[in-house]
């Protein structure tokens, strides 16, 4: 496949990498900024109206903002788009704005599972009918620093684990922009923004962010928990959620795929 990246962090990095190990070098890089490192062989774009015309993929790593700029236009010339950023979709706008470019240019947007597991069963729930899925999201105070978390708890001080947030994952997707994702992956997945509830915690009792599914329907009832690591190089940044991208593409290629 002929690929191309949107963003130059630390998942786009590890994308990168991954890809390289495979034998897959990215076409074109879009970022906010077109300088190329030395010897990297890759075009650098600052939109996506100069992406190459011959691309099979693009694959988002840099988040809300970035989805919400260039997914449109990527869409609407045809090329399918993978994404990270789920939270995005919580801005009904946006989610329509992609929607309605993605038929124009008969393309499809891929949604990346993110930093949680547990997304095909709740998937597969929801054909006989969910009743109540609550997703639960702890991490370590620090974790939650430069987020309204702060504005509610003393993070630095805490003894013991504390709620910050209750309420639904259209909510938190709008509070939280860049602690959303997983909650959107599990509205998505489920019983949508709206009615999917959330509860994140701040706790120093940990040092991994936990993250917790709790789903009753039809089916019977699930529980599924991941305990994460960040990447080495952004303490801010899920290495499942960097994995999930590399997943996602091999999904595209795949003749067989689960």
């Amino acid at each position: 496949m002929k690929i191309g990246i949107i963003g130059q962090g630390a998942i786009a990095q590890y994308v990168q990498q991954q890809l390289a190990r495979r034998g897959v070098v990215p076409q074109v890089v879009l970022a906010r900024s077109a300088a190329a490192r030395d010897g990297d062989g890759i075009a650098h774009v600052t939109d996506a109206a100069d992406l190459p015309g011959d691309l099979d993929l693009m694959v988002d790593c840099a988040g809300h903002a970035a989805l919400a700029q260039h997914g449109p236009a990527i869409l609407e010339r045809g090329l399918d788009l993978v994404t990270v950023s789920l939270g995005a979709l919580a801005d009904q706008d946006l989610h329509e704005r992609l929607l309605s470019a993605a038929h124009r240019g008969h393309a499809r947007l891929h949604l990346a599972s993110g930093a949680i597991g547990g997304l095909d069963c709740l998937r597969a729930a929801r054909v006989g009918g969910l009743a109540e899925v609550t997703y639960i999201g702890r991490k370590p105070p620090a974790g939650w620093k430069g987020s309204p978390a702060e504005a509610e708890l003393d993070l630095d001080q805490l003894s013991r684990p504390a709620i910050h947030f209750e309420g639904t994952a259209r909510k938190v997707a709008i509070a939280y922009p860049k602690n959303a994702n997983v909650a959107a992956a599990v509205a998505l997945a489920g019983t949508g923004f709206d009615a999917t509830r959330v509860r994140l915690i701040a706790d120093p009792a940990i040092n991994t962010n936990i993250h917790e599914i709790h789903a009753t329907g039809a089916f019977g009832s699930f529980t599924f928990r991941v305990d994460g690591q960040a990447l080495p190089d952004n303490p801010r940044s899920s290495a499942l959620a960097a994995m999930s991208v590399v997943a996602a593409i091999e999904q595209q290629d795949a003749a067989i795929t689960i």
